[in-house]
């Protein structure tokens, strides 16, 4: 996955070239940087999405094993606070 970190020399690079293009070329570099911002947003909430499932899923998978643990005479007394 790309990082948002972009060194200062290649940013200035970039923004000369740009600045040299015609105005009509200028709004459709603008138009692909959004494109491209929308793009990684997306692929940001897939990964947020798959992480909470997994995370679900870990959860329900240990809850035997929790239930087993904590499930037991001696910690009744707790089910009440």
């Amino acid at each position: 996955m790309a990082t948002a970190y972009t060194p200062q020399p290649l940013a200035k690079a970039l923004i000369h070239k740009i600045s040299t293009l015609p105005a009509e070329r200028i709004a459709e570099v603008e138009d692909f940087v959004d494109f491209i911002g929308a793009k990684e947003a997306k692929q940001r909430e897939a990964q947020h999405k798959a992480d909470r499932a997994l995370t679900r899923a870990a959860a329900a998978a240990s809850a035997p094993a929790f239930a087993a643990v904590w499930n037991n005479p001696e910690d009744d007394v707790y089910d009440s606070i």
